[in-house]
């Protein structure tokens, strides 16, 4: 096959067909070359093709058999009937009159084939399998066209319009040209804005650094405010019962939860309320504690991936707000629940169990290309719940749930960390609203050693196998939670000794 890219529209195309098979060859051939003459032959025509030729007056339509002398109107032929015998005359006759033909699902009768095409404004990419397999052709144009940002038009524009303003032979502008990518590389100085054109500010970029400062200012202002007097500083700060032994834990709860979510984008929850469960923390502490710690690295996460073009927009709005709500409602349980810690205790710990199941099964689990996700809404809905009233679960539930289903790993993380931010912030506010405090200490504690391990993790991930990774992780969970389960199951005096 040689591939080309043809001016439909300077061409007459006769296409012999009007049913669903015609319709969609019609709807290929407009959607690229919209202004095609176009001749349609067909003894009945579908409504469908009667109101797509009402919007495209370049169509012309013929109910009626196909008959030869229509190869008179024709350049090049599109045959899309359901009778073999039929394709093969007018595939036969198109031939002897010298003249291209397509068959549709007749690759044996075609002279050329439609591809599969990735369309981002000016930007085209055809994708052929040598008629082996259309839908291998269009997986891979969903995946390819998922991966080219939407700003790539813009771009186009703007090298035409850098590539029209330099003078000189083909040796001079390409001199020019590497010159000016040069600067634009090496970041030694701005663009020409004459050439390229401002961005826009990104808006959600805005959004979450607007949201975590006002989040940390409410925080210091809490600790100003509420616990630190204006007179005698010195002395109260040296009076402060400060528990060191608390603090490390902290300290070493953030290390793990960022290690392993460093590592593998996902679990930072599930690994800190799984330590802090174990070392006898009450369930709504836990999850306070938490959320508090993770507004700031959720936040810087969310801030990172949008600005390298990691978002699905359409995704990420379809998970943030259910997932806002979610976290809300699971933070609300979560405190009312907190006089009923012993017993709330056991079903949070069988909870992580299950989460330390479900990133073991994730090991050894095949991806099936046909699955596909109906109600990422509910999803997202579940996870902030879950994570806010148990402490984690949002990366774990939503991000391998979106990956599982055969959705982009760089867009589903990326989407998935920028909403965890406002999930995250959700929850963190309302367990302020009722528990009145924040924990400095605890949470500066989870924070620091976050710091400490995101380098290592940083340089962990990609070098360490991933099945081996899930399963050790998988494994720890499990076998801490079940401990804290059976600790939960004889406090409350349901074992006997």
């Amino acid at each position: 096959m040689f591939p080309l890219f043809v001016k439909l529209e300077r061409l007459r195309l006769l296409l012999v067909g009007a049913g669903n098979v015609g319709l969609e060859k019609l709807q290929a051939v407009l959607q690229n070359s919209p202004a095609t003459k176009v001749t349609v032959v067909a003894p009945q025509i579908s409504e469908s093709v009667r109101e797509l030729a009402e919007r495209h007056p370049g169509i012309r339509l013929l109910e009626r058999p196909y008959h030869p002398n229509d190869l008179e109107y024709a350049d090049i032929v599109i045959v899309a009937v359901n009778d073999r015998a039929v394709s093969e005359a007018v595939a036969k006759q198109t031939r002897a009159a010298g003249l291209l033909v397509n068959v549709a699902d007749t690759p044996d009768l075609c002279d050329f084939y439609l591809s599969s095409i990735v369309r981002k404004g000016h930007l085209k990419i055809a994708i052929s399998t040598n008629g082996k397999s259309p839908t291998i052709a269009k997986r891979l144009k969903e995946e390819i066209g998922s991966l080219i940002p939407d700003e790539m038009d813009n771009v186009l524009e703007n090298m035409q319009t850098l590539r029209q303003g330099l003078n000189g032979d083909f040796s001079e502008k390409v001199r020019k040209l590497n010159d000016l990518t040069m600067v634009l590389v090496a970041k030694q100085a701005a663009p020409p804005v004459e050439i390229l054109a401002k961005p826009k500010p990104a808006k959600w970029q805005q959004i979450v650094k607007w949201c975590l400062l006002a989040f940390l200012f409410m925080i210091l202002g809490h600790g100003l405010l509420s616990m630190v007097p204006l007179t005698g500083l010195v002395d109260y700060v040296r009076g402060l019962p400060i528990d060191s032994t608390g603090f490390l834990v902290m300290t070493l709860a953030g290390f793990l939860a960022q290690m392993v979510d460093g590592s593998l984008g996902l679990g930072y929850g599930t690994i800190s309320t799984t330590f802090l469960l174990a070392y006898g923390v009450p369930p709504a502490i836990v999850s306070s504690r938490v959320h508090s710690a993770r507004v700031f690295s959720s936040g810087v996460s969310g801030y990172s991936h949008h600005r390298f073009g990691n978002i699905n927009k359409k995704l990420f709005r379809t998970i943030v707000v259910p997932g806002i709500i979610g976290a809300v409602l699971g933070a609300a349980a979560a405190y009312f629940g907190k006089e009923y810690s012993q017993w709330v205790r056991i079903p949070l710990s069988v909870y992580t169990v299950y989460l330390g199941y479900y990133i073991l099964r994730k090991a050894f689990a095949k991806r099936n290309p046909k699955d596909k996700v109906r109600r990422a809404g509910w999803l997202a809905s579940a996870g902030g719940f879950l994570d806010a009233f148990a402490g984690g679960g949002w990366g774990t539930l939503v991000t391998s749930t979106l990956i599982a289903k055969r959705r982009n790993p760089r867009y589903v993380i990326g989407s998935v960390c920028l909403a965890e931010f406002f999930v995250v912030l959700s929850s963190s506010i309302t367990f302020f609203i009722l528990l009145k405090s924040i924990p400095l200490l605890d949470v500066a504690g989870m924070i620091l050693g976050g710091i400490l391990a995101a380098p290592i993790a940083a340089r962990l991930v990609g070098k360490l196998p991933v099945k081996t990774m899930f399963v050790a992780v998988g494994t720890l969970v499990m076998v801490t939670s079940a401990w804290t389960l059976w600790k939960a199951l004889a406090a409350a005096g349901l074992l006997h000794h």
